[in-house]
């Protein structure tokens, strides 16, 4: 069953802030911290996993264990997820939502390029027919078993179309059936709160740091009308700085102890990751297993 967070608080106005997630150790991190909804990024999931780029490399089967392991690290957290273009043609739409539906995920974004797709703030995006997309938004709609499944529809033809096609575009989407509509690489404020005042549904901004759209706090987003926003580039950029000054430093002084290098407590993070459990677990049975024999 799909979590009911999301939909509840989109029905109560109130406003949703996600940070991306790459890896299982910012997971424990920002599920220590108290965040109610994540988001897993396609581009930073892939990248930290495989080292690749977000070029509709990495398939539905691996991206389903990457999204479906940050579910099970992050229980009770709402987890919008990426799945791309829906990984193909409308049979794979439907198998896409099955899936990251039964793995435990909270909201599923799909768009409207062509596969295999790319980040959708960098060049040569090539984008699909528009009666194709509604039919994908029809399909994953009819595919959900959990009414609190949500699908998010993203279009990335500003760049390619305008701005108004991209509009005409997701007001289709939002009669097709989406539950949230997303217009993805907006270059301005003025086009943020026109894409805003113009759509019907829930609207999601795309705040990617380094992206085409101007970065804006929670608290301006959600007075320039958008209802959530994901932040999917933040702590993976921040954690390549820290990698990047710490190895530097190593690189220079051949040790791990440099001023200017800040490490997280290892105690504290051996108990953030569980290592508690193990350790009580191994009292209570210690030596059970020499009975045993």
């Amino acid at each position: 069953m799909a979590s009911s967070l999301l939909r509840d608080k989109l029905n109560r106005g109130e406003f949703i802030a996600a940070p991306g997630i790459q890896d299982m150790i910012t997971a424990v991190i920002a599920k220590d911290i108290g965040f109610e909804v994540a988001y897993a990024s396609g581009y930073w999931l892939t990248a930290s996993a495989y080292g690749l780029p977000d070029a509709g490399i990495a398939t539905y089967t691996q991206m389903l264990d990457r999204v479906g392991t940050l579910a099970r690290t992050m229980p009770g957290t709402a987890i919008i997820a990426d799945a791309d273009t829906g990984y193909g043609g409308l049979l794979n739409v439907h198998h896409t939502v099955r899936g990251y539906e039964a793995a435990g995920i909270a909201a599923i974004q799909i768009e409207d390029q062509e596969y295999p797709k790319k980040c959708g703030h960098t060049p040569f995006k090539r984008i699909v027919p528009v009666e194709v997309m509604v039919a994908k938004i029809k399909v994953a709609v009819e595919a959900r078993i959990d009414p609190n499944f949500l699908i998010i529809a993203r279009s990335d033809a500003r760049q390619s179309e305008g701005f108004d096609n991209m509009m005409r575009r997701l007001e289709a989407y939002d009669a097709a059936g989406a539950d949230v509509v997303f217009p993805e690489a907006l270059v301005s404020e003025e086009e943020m709160r026109t894409a805003c005042k113009r759509l019907k549904k829930p609207v999601l901004a795309n705040m990617a740091d380094g992206g085409k759209t101007p970065i804006r706090s929670a608290s301006q987003l959600k007075e320039i009308g958008y209802s959530c926003a994901i932040f999917p580039a933040m702590t993976s950029l921040v954690a390549a700085a820290a990698v990047h000054n710490a190895l530097t430093q190593f690189k220079k002084t051949g040790t791990s102890l440099n001023p200017g290098v800040e490490m997280y407590d290892f105690n504290a993070f051996c108990e953030l990751i569980g290592f508690k459990e193990v350790w009580d677990f191994e009292k209570r049975w210690a030596g059970a297993d020499i009975a045993a024999e």
